[in-house]
């Protein structure tokens, strides 16, 4: 963006903030990492969010737009599935979703031992298929509905933003702005009709609450396991507020797990003696058993 370049390069202070006016709104960029870093993992909510567009509403209204207190408190509990030891616990979903794919891969191959495919559709099928396993414990039939409905609400969001927003504008009864109602309308029933079929189900004691939404609606105020939640009267959240989770979960998840997966594969394909090295720490680790969540510790280039 050659504005932004330009300003940052005869406004900044020292190579780090730079200013300037978005309208009415001042607004500073910043480029030392070290600030990014601050910013970014400041977790007491006194940092705004940038104003959005309105019609970004039906995409989600969970923790990504909340601020200040409201926001610190959600934070507490939509990042409790994300502790290290309950994310080990996700490995055999992220490992079944995994085999599913690299079979289907072989199968494409012919009997020359190649073949040319495009990965990024399956890669995008993979990550909604891990997502709706561990965050839903679904299948990624169960949950293709909901990704293709917010694919759609995405691309009339993008639309949107690339016009000047009018006030009032999203009220008025047009096509799309009927269009983008009827998508959230669906997305929230079949979230809601998720969401009650897992509650029933944990009451009966069929399923436990190992996956994200489980763990979430261990703070919601229709959980029937309450009284295991200690100091539950600060944290309890409503049936609403936890679809506006799963709805962030869908949307935020799915898109860039699946960039940053089919960047990687393409990185490895540019540099095959990275490629090689990577396969050789696999192969050393694991030899030729499947990696467990303790193997992922001792990996080093893989991480890299």
């Amino acid at each position: 963006m050659p504005f932004i370049n330009e300003t940052v390069k005869t406004y900044d202070n020292a190579g780090k903030i730079s200013l300037f006016w978005l309208g009415t709104k001042p607004t500073l960029i910043v480029v030392d990492p070290e600030m990014m870093k601050e910013v970014l993992s400041y977790k007491l909510g006194h940092i705004e969010k940038s104003p959005r567009n309105p019609q970004a509403k039906v995409l989600t209204m969970g923790l990504s737009t909340m601020e200040g207190e409201k926001w610190v408190k959600q934070r507490k509990v939509v990042s409790t599935p994300f502790h290290q030891e309950k994310l080990k616990r996700m490995a055999p979903a992220f490992l079944a979703s995994c085999i599913e794919l690299i079979e289907r891969w072989k199968k494409s191959v012919s009997p020359k031992g190649s073949c040319e495919l495009d990965v990024w559709p399956d890669i995008q099928n993979f990550t909604a298929d891990v997502i709706s396993r561990t965050a839903f414990g679904s299948k990624f039939d169960e949950g293709k509905r909901i990704f293709e409905l917010q694919r759609e609400q995405i691309i009339l969001f993008v639309e949107a933003g690339q016009s000047v927003y009018l006030p009032g504008f999203r009220f008025l009864p047009t096509k799309k702005n009927k269009r983008r109602i009827y998508l959230d309308k669906e997305i929230k029933e079949n979230l809601n009709d998720l969401i009650q079929r897992k509650l029933s189900a944990m009451r009966t004691g069929e399923w436990g609450a190992d996956d994200l939404l489980g763990m979430l609606l261990q703070y919601c105020n229709q959980s029937p396991f309450q009284d295991d939640v200690s100091n539950l009267k600060n944290k309890r959240m409503t049936i609403d507020e936890v679809i506006e989770e799963c709805k962030l979960f869908y949307l935020a998840g799915q898109e860039t797990s699946s960039t940053l997966l089919t960047w990687s594969m393409i990185l490895l394909a540019m540099h095959p003696s990275w490629q090689e090295k990577a396969r050789e720490e696999v192969l050393l680790i694991c030899g030729r058993r499947m990696p467990s969540s303790e193997d992922l510790t001792h990996f080093k280039i893989v991480s890299i």
